[in-house]
This record gives structure tokens, sequence and C-alpha cells, in this order.
């Protein structure tokens, strides 16, 4: 993708004045979220311009949780020292709750394949998890042995040292091999950006290149950096693709309010290890995906 196109955009983002006036409350700057009983000119204006859903606070608006909101989560176990057992019991819960999917590392995919026969609970897998540090050809290598052994979707990171680079059409090729290898086998691809290392600038980017590759999905976090989905995120990078790409909020998100934010600011997707307890209401402890 052409740097001059990827420049303009981000230009024409950050100095529109109705994104300017949604990003700041008065007195306190708190990312790209704002109450939009307070601003309904910028509402529309956002609107206007392709978003599909406004980051609001709870309680404001008429925007509610879906009350099928476990057909949004995919079921998610990556820590490291994960067991069969403990994905059996993954897979267990995605059937009982009719999650939408189970996100597991590359090496569970034949057992969910197997576990989940019959169901309508999708197998997702990461690929160059959870640095996106590999080289394209092993990311996409991953990918085609993950789709051939009955991954139904796709969740790649990119390499975020090339893209704070600038080094855009490395991002591009590396993002787009791996689209390329999940289109072929029917499968969809969604693109963790690692929003916690990243600028506004560099999530605009990142944003503007996965578009551009086909990707179905845009991604927050591995949940294994420093930080995880913000509903600013979230509303940010739902502006900037528009109704074309899908948001998945991932990283933190443990409670139902969370989710509730997260849908509220423009996730269509949420990726959660405490996924039961955010479907029945409680509590959860500190820590996890």
């Amino acid at each position: 993708m052409d740097s001059s196109v990827i420049d303009k955009v981000v230009s024409q983002v950050f100095i529109e004045k109705s994104l300017q006036d949604f990003y700041c409350t008065t007195g306190s700057c708190i990312g790209w979220e704002r109450n939009v009983v307070d601003q309904p000119t910028a509402v529309k204006n956002i609107i206007s311009n392709g978003a599909d859903r406004i980051a609001a606070g709870l309680g404001v608006g008429n925007e509610l949780v879906d009350t099928n909101v476990a057909r949004m989560i995919d079921h998610t176990l990556l820590k490291p020292e994960a067991t069969p057992d403990e994905i059996k019991k993954l897979c267990e819960e995605a059937r009982t709750y009719n999650f939408v999917s189970v996100c597991i590392n590359p090496c569970y995919v034949p057992l969910c394949k197997d576990l989940l026969r019959g169901s309508t609970v999708k197998v997702c897998t990461v690929i160059g998890f959870p640095l996106g540090a590999t080289t394209t050809e092993i990311k996409k290598a991953e990918a085609e042995q993950a789709l051939n052994s009955g991954a139904q979707e796709i969740d790649m990171v990119i390499n975020i040292g090339m893209l704070k680079q600038k080094n855009y059409e490395y991002v591009f090729h590396d993002i787009n091999q791996v689209v390329l290898s999940a289109k072929r086998h029917n499968a969809v691809c969604k693109v963790i950006l690692e929003t916690a290392l990243l600028t506004d600038e560099e999530k605009i980017k990142a944003c503007l290149l996965s578009k551009e590759a086909k990707a179905d999905f845009v991604k927050t976090s591995t949940g294994f950096s420093k930080g995880g989905a913000t509903a600013g995120d979230i509303a940010l990078m739902r502006y900037v693709v528009g109704t074309a790409v899908g948001v998945k909020a991932s990283g933190g998100i443990r409670t139902a309010e969370d989710a509730k934010l997260m849908i509220e600011s423009g996730a269509d997707r949420i990726g959660a290890s405490a996924s039961v307890k955010i479907v029945k209401g409680e509590k959860s402890a500190a820590g996890g995906y």
C-alpha cells in the first residue's frame, strides 16, 4: 500500500474536527470514546464516515449488548501451560454456551476439530503468536498446516517492528500471505495489532494495511503484552475500517460489563478466557487472556 495514501488518511483522521471533539471531555482526554449524548453532531459526522457503532459510557444511549452475546465470543485458552484436559473442558464449555469458536494454540487444532465435530462452534487458532516476529514464510506455512488440520479461523500477529519502522510493504505482504491462505480454505483471518505497543497513528496505519490486505477482522491484542483492549482503541479501529472489516476486542475482558463496553464501542467479536463468567454475569478474578 502506498505510504502517501496511508499518511493522507492518518492526517484526515487527526485533523477532522468532529474527531477532535469526540476525543476529549471537558478538561481531560480519555481516548476516542466520549459520552455520545454530549456530542450529537460529532456522532452524526462519524456515522456518515462509515462507523456502525459509537463508543459510549455504560448506560448511555439505546445501544444494548446482544442478548446472544455468546455468539460473539471466541472462547480462548492460549496460555503455554494449557493441557489437553483443559482444552477438552474449553470445548465442552463452548458447546454448552454456544460460543462462536474456541481459540487455541496450533498444536490443539486436530483435537478441537474432533471434539467439536457436529457443533456450530468453530476452531480458531493463532499464527506468529504472540510476538509476530517470525518470517512471512513461516507464518504462511503455520497457517497452511493449521487450516489443513481443521482450523476455520486464523488470528495472526503483525510484525510490530516493521510497522514502527514504516516498512508498510513488508507488513502488507506479511498479512496478505496469511489472508490468501485463509481464503483458499474459506476461513476467516483476523489481524492482531497489539495496540498496547502502538501509537494512535500506528494503529490507524495497521488498520489500513489490514483492510487493504483483505483481512476479515482487526483485533486489539494477544493478551500477552503490557495491555489489552480498550474502548478507545475499539472505537478508533471501527472508525478506520468502517463496516467492511470486523473488529475483535481481546485482552483483559473479564466481565459482562467489559464485554458490553467493547460492543458499544464497535466490537463485533470478543476474545476472552472468562467467557462463561461473562455470559453468566459473574465476576472474574484478575489475570488471564
